[in-house]
Order: C-alpha cells, then sequence, then structure tokens
C-alpha cells in the first residue's frame, strides 16, 4: 500500500464528484485534493518540499516577478483553456522584460459545486503548457467560495525570471526612429472566446494563439539584443498596447494597415461581431521596438521560429511629445488610435 492509500484510503472520485466547501477548509478533503489532483500533475521537486513557499537559490541577474488574475468566460475554447492560458499568459509577462522565466506560483479559487472532472482537465492542461516551456509550478494555494459567489474557476498565476546583465528592454525605452514589428496574425484569441461564449459557427474554426513565447525571445534576444522594447498585445489589443508604449515612452507612432498580419477569418468575424481587431485579444503574440537598420535582421530570426512564421514590420516610432499613435489606411488615409474608450471584449483573459 503506497503512503497515499495509507493516508487516504478512500480515494477522490475525479470523474463524478464535485467541489464542496471541504475541498477549502484547511482539513482532511483539501489536503487530499491538493494531494490527489495538484501534486499529481504539478509534481516537481520544489512542490514536493511540501511547505506553504518554494525555496531556491537565486540565479545571476535582475530578478523579474509578474502577477496575472485568469476570469476568462468560458473556461475551455478553441485552442485552450484558463489552465494553459493561466500558465502562457503569465511566462510571457515576464518575457517581456528579456528574462528567463524560471518558476510559477498558482492560486485557485473554486465554486461550490464546480465537477472535479473539469478541474482535473484544466490542471492537467496547465501542468502540460507548464512542462512544454520548463517553467514548473511550485507552489500555489487553493481557496472555495459558495455556489453562485463564484463562475466555476479563476486561477492567479504569478511568474519569477531572472534577465542577464546588460539587458535592458522596457516599455519606456522606444525611440524615434525605431521600427516596429509584431509576430504574427492578430486577433486569433479574443475572436476564439467571443465565438465560443456566443455559440458562433464559422466556416473554418477559430482558434486561440495561446502560447508561451519566451523560447521566441531568447532566440530574438540573442540575435538582436539592441531591442529596445517588447510587449505581449492582450487585452485591448495591439491598440492599446501600442498606445501604453507611446505613453511610457513619450512617442509617437505610426502604423501601416496593409502590413498587419490579420487572418480573413478573423477579419470576418469581427466585422460579423462589430468589433476592430484591433483592439481584439491576443495571448500568443508580442510586438518589438528596435533600431530600423536591425529590423530586418530581428525579423528573420523572428519567421524562423514556430510561433512567428507571419512576422511582419508594421511601423515605426515618431518623434511626438505627444504620444499620438496613427495608422496609414489601405487607402493612403491617416486615422487616429486611440485608447478603447470602454470594455469591448470582457473577461477574455
Amino acid at each position: 500500500m503506497s503512503q497515499m492509500e495509507k493516508r487516504f484510503p478512500a480515494r477522490i472520485n475525479m470523474r463524478r464528484g464535485k467541489v464542496d466547501m471541504t475541498h477549502g477548509s484547511g482539513g482532511r478533503a483539501m489536503a487530499q485534493l491538493i494531494e490527489e489532483l495538484f501534486v499529481k500533475h504539478f509534481d516537481n521537486d520544489l512542490l514536493a518540499q511540501g511547505n506553504d513557499q518554494a525555496m531556491f537559490d537565486a540565479p545571476k541577474g535582475r530578478m523579474v516577478i509578474s502577477v496575472d488574475g485568469h476570469v476568462v468566460s468560458p473556461l475551455f475554447f478553441p485552442g485552450g483553456n484558463i489552465g494553459s492560458l493561466s500558465v502562457h499568459g503569465t511566462i510571457n509577462d515576464v518575457a517581456m522584460s528579456g528574462a528567463v522565466p524560471l518558476y510559477l506560483s498558482a492560486g485557485f479559487i473554486l465554486e461550490e459545486g464546480y465537477p472535479l472532472a473539469d478541474l482535473e482537465k484544466i490542471v492537467m492542461s496547465m501542468a502540460k503548457a507548464a512542462k512544454d516551456a520548463g517553467v514548473p509550478v511550485v507552489t500555489g494555494d487553493t481557496k472555495v467560495v459558495e455556489r453562485g459567489k463564484g463562475d466555476g474557476v479563476f486561477i492567479t498565476t504569478t511568474g519569477i525570471g531572472v534577465v542577464p546583465d546588460g539587458l535592458d528592454i522596457s516599455g519606456a525605452n522606444a525611440r524615434a526612429g525605431d521600427a516596429i514589428l509584431i509576430s504574427g496574425h492578430i486577433g486569433d484569441h479574443g475572436v476564439a472566446i467571443m465565438s465560443s461564449r456566443e455559440n458562433l459557427a464559422f466556416e473554418t474554426q477559430i482558434e486561440s494563439d495561446s502560447a508561451a513565447l519566451h523560447g521566441l525571445v531568447a532566440d530574438m534576444v540573442a540575435a538582436v539584443p539592441e531591442i529596445h522594447t517588447l510587449r505581449d498585445p492582450t487585452r485591448g489589443g495591439l491598440a492599446a498596447t501600442l498606445n501604453e508604449i507611446a505613453y511610457q515612452s513619450k512617442v509617437g507612432i505610426k502604423l501601416f494597415e496593409e502590413n498587419i498580419p490579420l487572418r480573413g477569418e478573423v477579419d470576418a468575424a469581427c466585422e460579423f461581431l462589430g468589433l476592430d481587431p484591433l483592439y481584439v485579444a491576443n495571448e500568443g503574440k508580442l510586438v518589438a521596438f528596435c533600431p530600423a537598420e536591425k529590423a530586418k535582421a530581428l525579423l528573420k530570426v523572428m519567421r524562423a521560429h514556430p510561433f512567428a512564421g507571419d512576422a511582419a514590420i508594421i511601423g515605426e516610432v515618431l518623434d511626438d511629445d505627444l504620444g499620438f499613435v496613427t495608422m496609414e489606411t489601405g487607402f493612403g488615409g491617416i486615422r487616429i488610435v486611440d485608447w478603447l474608450a470602454g470594455e469591448q471584449l470582457p473577461r477574455i483573459c
């Protein structure tokens, strides 16, 4: 008989069981859920320490930490679910500083009555995403709220990484004359969520682009260490991200509409839903700012990576203290790309 069988003679029924309040009580039921679900799937040496924290040696370099809350609805969508999304999103937030992501923590808020079978699918997806990325979940927490006071599962993840010496990548570092690159098609994630949420069927299924981008970032930084700014255009899409960078760096930005990669089916779906794809969320794309003379070299490296085969140079940075973002349209006109005025896509990540 194994240690687990000795400690918990009756196993949790993952197929038919549901989350109940005892799973967050701090007692035997909670310990069993942690052991039979989270420890089982997230298994690694640091998690096996079994403490309320994970202890590890700090590597040389500047440490980076980022926290991200995930409330996406629906929890399962084409191309992923809240589990894989929570891993990818936090890894990417850490990586956009040029850092090497090292470890993740995960906090779960579970609603009473949520099926354990679905929770296990989420945890397994999360564990696979972490394993594939080489960034383990080493500590966590679980809370349960009463039925009707949550929405199934909320996940908060924290990521820790280290920036190599000599690297300085920030949203405040964009400079006039920089070229702006994007790693691929925009809008895939947001449209995948909306089509799933509204039960819309398109001729071609649109899947989320959710992916961990730290490997792509490592290749980019190795080839062009002069990169000034990296950012993943999630909530608010490309438009919000570029406005944030223009504000931080006190520069203007000009986009070229015809250069921005956009799938025909995503464009059609946005038109049907009344959305502007510039404001639609992405979960597996990044934008990069670098000196113009380095742009072609950077583009070549990006296109060689499996997550950036459709990378493109989409704009340039201008000397403009007011921080306007504009776009040259396909008809040769100029339009302002402003901040999003309201909430275009709630519960998108």
